[in-house]
């Protein structure tokens, strides 16, 4: 939606020169979403944050498989793009490799990223379940 794009670019551009993600509060208001919940989110009680730009060199929120529906929580930083994640760029988050291939439509895939255990998390649970095993007396 143009809406949509013109804050994502407000968003980016914003994340850009302050170093952090707006919150509704600094929207200009020409730009504010038409939805009934608004103005809990400017006076902070509710959805502030509902259009977050993930940063280059900090920690990225949490894929969520609701990207599939809203990309509005995980705007793409650069402000020339006006865009949400792509599939690869969330999966990529989620430290899934390059090569690792997702099925299905979009939405889909989407949810596979996000519904998933990130692939490097999923290690270092097995290692440490595996150093537990090797330690525990067994029927050699």
């Amino acid at each position: 939606m143009p809406s949509d794009l013109h804050r994502y670019f407000f968003a980016a551009s914003y994340s850009r020169v302050v170093g952090s993600s707006p919150k509704l509060s600094d929207f200009p208001r020409s730009l504010l979403p038409d939805h009934r919940n608004v103005e809990e989110g400017l006076s902070g009680k509710m959805f502030s944050d509902r259009f977050r730009v993930q940063l280059p060199n900090r920690v990225a929120t949490t894929i969520t498989s609701h990207i599939s529906k809203d990309g509005h929580y995980f705007i793409h930083y650069d402000p020339l793009q006006c865009r949400s994640l792509t599939v690869r760029e969330a999966a990529r988050l989620q430290t899934f490799p390059d090569n690792y291939k997702f099925e299905g439509p979009r939405t889909a895939q989407y949810h596979q990223v996000g519904n998933a255990v990130p692939p490097y998390l999923a290690r270092q649970i097995a290692e440490v379940i595996a150093d537990i095993l090797k330690q525990m007396p067994g029927d050699d």
